[in-house]
């Protein structure tokens, strides 16, 4: 128990140094594809390669009205139909985590 003891100092540093790291250990991605058949699709995920699986996608039109809206596949994949004009794709994966597409980006 003495020795649990002393070690207790040594291993709340060592958790309050690693708490950062992991807190912030990876980065939202998305990109989006014109599939050239009047859909798009969008591939998200996270720079530590963990899946986007349930990730909202929002597709908005120049207005900023939302004309799609949906989830991430089980593939991490989200497909609409290609609105007329210009239009954003947010993948919205909380605060800090949304990653914005726009339509000029997205190639054949």
């Amino acid at each position: 128990m003495i020795k649990t003891m002393k070690m207790l100092p040594v291993l709340a540093l060592l958790a309050c140094l690693l708490v950062p790291v992991s807190a912030s250990a990876h980065s939202a991605l998305c990109s989006c594809l014109d599939n050239g058949d009047g859909t798009v699709t969008c591939e998200g995920g996270f720079s530590d390669g963990s899946s986007a699986k349930g990730v909202r996608v929002f597709v908005r039109d120049a207005s900023d009205t939302t004309v799609a809206r949906g989830k991430m596949n089980e593939d991490s994949e989200f497909t609409f139909d290609k609105p007329e004009g210009d239009y954003t794709v947010i993948f919205d994966a909380g605060p800090g985590h949304q990653v914005e597409v726009k339509s000029s980006d997205i190639v054949e």
